[in-house]
């Protein structure tokens, strides 16, 4: 499916936080083919800031399904709303029944989805989704036949006001000077995508050791987590869990040697800085599509476990009670493949 020469397109992503920071470089591929068009994004509100800070977004319209749109009723009066705007194209990522109904109300006449969507049927194109491929070019072959071919030539990409610069560009002059810092993020939604907390240790203070700054980050819910890890430690590390927004901390990341994260949005927060990025899979596998694909990053994990993967988002624990995945993967396994990005 090409999308060429349309003056209004409006794209939909609803899904989780990793999922929109991906959906990013189809918006950039989608105004190069369309120079002239206005590109609106619908979007949940913790996702806004994303798609508000794109270069390549014309407006962002917040969908917030929990609250103020809970419900058909509310979600018909969307629809009809966004019906209103007169799009040409109506592109949507993102594969729920939500996102599909939304769609079919709105009434725009191209209309592009996966075909594995849930009602897929609304969709005037329906789009092989292809498990094959990198969530990026997945995300691209929406709008071009070019997708595998062509992902790899783009990142996520976010523009810095002079705000944001100078609440980071203040952090980090409070760092000693010269430091040589490495990100952490160890958290994530799902226990299984967790590399064990004691790992963590393990691997921060090896870096503690090698004179680098330790940076943990990570959500507001994730500060206890964040917390426990750095007062474990002596030393060069501070806990920013919670007190900058994503678009902050990707800011931030771009002053960082390298990322440690989970399988989990980090990953993608560290592409949109274009740094090195080790991604630890412990229950998921690279194989899924989300790992980070700049040139400059790579991942690690276990694969020789029969239990491996589990399930494509994680679970709240262990479906086996032994979590081998993440307790048998050491820290010097991590620390190996860190030497070689470092």
């Amino acid at each position: 499916m090409e999308i060429l020469n349309q003056n209004k397109i409006v794209v939909i992503q609803t899904a989780f936080l990793g999922d929109a920071v991906l959906t990013l470089p189809m918006l950039e591929v989608l105004a190069e083919r369309n120079p002239n068009a206005k590109i609106d994004v619908v979007t949940i509100p913790k996702n806004s800031a994303i798609f508000l800070a794109s270069p390549y977004v014309n407006e962002v319209i917040i969908y917030d399904k929990r609250d103020t749109h809970k419900g058909m009723k509310a979600l018909f009066a969307f629809a009809r709303n966004l019906r209103q705007n007169k799009y040409d194209v109506i592109v949507a990522p993102h594969r729920s029944l939500r996102t599909s109904l939304i769609v079919l109300f709105s009434g725009i006449k191209e209309s592009i989805g996966f075909s594995n969507s849930t009602f897929s049927l609304v969709y005037k194109h329906a789009v092989k989704y292809n498990y094959q491929l990198y969530e990026t070019a997945r995300n691209i072959s929406l709008i071009s036949d070019n997708a595998e071919n062509l992902y790899l030539k783009y990142l996520p990409k976010v523009n810095f006001t002079e705000e944001i610069k100078q609440k980071v560009d203040k952090l980090v002059s409070s760092f000693p000077k010269e430091s040589k810092i490495i990100a952490i993020a160890p958290g994530s939604v799902w226990f299984t995508k967790r590399y064990p907390k004691e790992h963590f240790i393990t691997l921060s203070r090896a870096l503690l050791n090698k004179n680098y700054l330790i940076l943990l980050i990570g959500s507001e819910a994730e500060f206890t987590l964040t917390e426990e890890i750095r007062q474990s430690l002596n030393g060069n590390c501070i806990n920013i869990a919670g007190k900058y927004s994503i678009v902050e901390t990707i800011y931030l990341l771009t002053m960082c040697s390298l990322l440690i994260t989970n399988d989990s949005a980090p990953t993608h927060f560290g592409m949109a800085a274009n740094i090195p990025v080790l991604t630890i899979y412990c229950s998921t596998v690279p194989d899924f599509g989300f790992f980070p694909y700049n040139e400059k990053s790579s991942f690690v994990g276990l694969d020789n476990l029969t239990c491996k993967p589990c399930g494509i988002h994680g679970y709240e624990s262990c479906p086996l009670a032994h979590f081998n995945c993440g307790q048998k993967l050491l820290p010097e396994n991590v620390l190996e493949k860190l030497e070689t990005l470092l």
